[in-house]
């Protein structure tokens, strides 16, 4: 597997990424729930949960997992080293938390699911978040649906200030996050169809029907998801699927076939070719995201902006059918 020693965050993160980060800076109150969560949010309480409730993997636990993973390690030059816990939970799914003392949860249920390879794709997806400094940030997301939703104004002094512009904002930002963990899968793995089919075995995967899954079909299917964009109806349906219209909830991942598109892309682009060949962007290790700080890009202001008017527009939007 290839090694990108001194590998910069931002050698491989999306711009799209950058963007919704500083789009979401920008929204009213997001100073003011960035101080109240460093105020209020611990990461020491949530480690000692999983060592309590998770298997801890080691060189004794999950030996062949634990081994794929310091090799992601490695691969991505991540310091300092995560905590890797594995928890029984059916439902395929991994996450990654914490800033200090970083670390990743897989749920047994990918276990069953996927291949060696595959679950190699996972750990460098989630080990990119850390890279990108997302973890930060998300963990911030979950905190504030976390105290609206059980405190509803009475949010630590939030308030009316934790608007739905806001969490629109924050989901945005999370969705497009994944697009930078997916390019750190992709180096890893140094296999495209690796990453394909673990998103394919995402979207509806079944261990006992795995021989009866074609990767080719869901590339297509990817393909035809990008086409219905030519009809703007589709376009806003989208939109409104992404933010919890008609769906119930807004959508913390793209939709997976979304995410194949984006990594086709970047796997035929020249940026690819390049870090391939180890010219890539060195410097810190640690990830870039810090809520104490507002972000010090500005070469994507335009988009930023953008962004931000989307915003707006959902949050009068909103209003109007509160009104109505």
């Amino acid at each position: 597997m290839p090694r990108y020693t001194g590998i910069s965050s931002e050698a491989f993160r999306h711009p799209l990424d950058r963007q919704a980060e500083q789009a979401l800076r920008s929204v009213p109150g997001f100073d003011l729930v960035a101080g109240k969560f460093v105020e209020f949010m611990y990461e020491r309480p949530q480690t000692i949960y999983h060592i309590g409730n998770s298997i801890q993997v080691s060189h004794r636990q999950y030996a062949t997992i634990h081994r794929i993973f310091r090799e992601c390690i490695a691969d991505l030059d991540i310091q300092p080293e995560p905590v890797l816990f594995v928890s029984q939970n059916p439902v395929a799914n991994s996450y990654a938390l914490g800033k200090d003392h970083p670390y990743i949860v897989i749920n047994s249920g990918l276990l069953d699911l996927l291949t060696e390879e595959e679950i190699r794709a996972v750990l460098a997806h989630e080990l990119g978040h850390i890279k990108c400094g997302h973890t930060t940030l998300i963990q911030m997301a979950m905190w504030v649906m976390s105290i609206v939703s059980q405190l509803s104004e009475m949010t630590f002094g939030l308030g009316g200030l934790v608007s739905s512009g806001l969490i629109y904002a924050f989901f945005e930002w999370r969705r497009k996050a994944e697009l930078s963990s997916d390019r750190a899968a992709l180096l890893v793995t140094d296999e495209l169809d690796t990453v394909l089919s673990t998103m394919m075995k995402l979207s509806g995967g079944s261990s006992a029907f795995a021989h009866e899954l074609s990767l080719p079909e869901f590339i297509r299917q990817s393909e035809a998801y990008q086409e219905l964009d030519k009809d703007n109806l589709n376009q806003i349906y989208k939109f409104m699927l992404y933010n919890g219209f008609g769906a119930g909830s807004m959508l913390s991942h793209p939709f997976p076939v979304e995410r194949v598109h984006y990594i086709r892309d970047w796997a035929e682009s020249e940026d690819y070719r390049i870090i391939k060949t180890g010219k890539y962007k060195k410097g810190d290790t640690t990830g870039a995201v810090d809520v104490a700080s507002p972000s010090e890009e500005k070469k994507t202001e335009t988009e930023a902006e953008r962004l931000k008017r989307q915003i707006d527009d959902l949050q009068a939007e909103i209003n109007r059918i509160k009104r109505s």
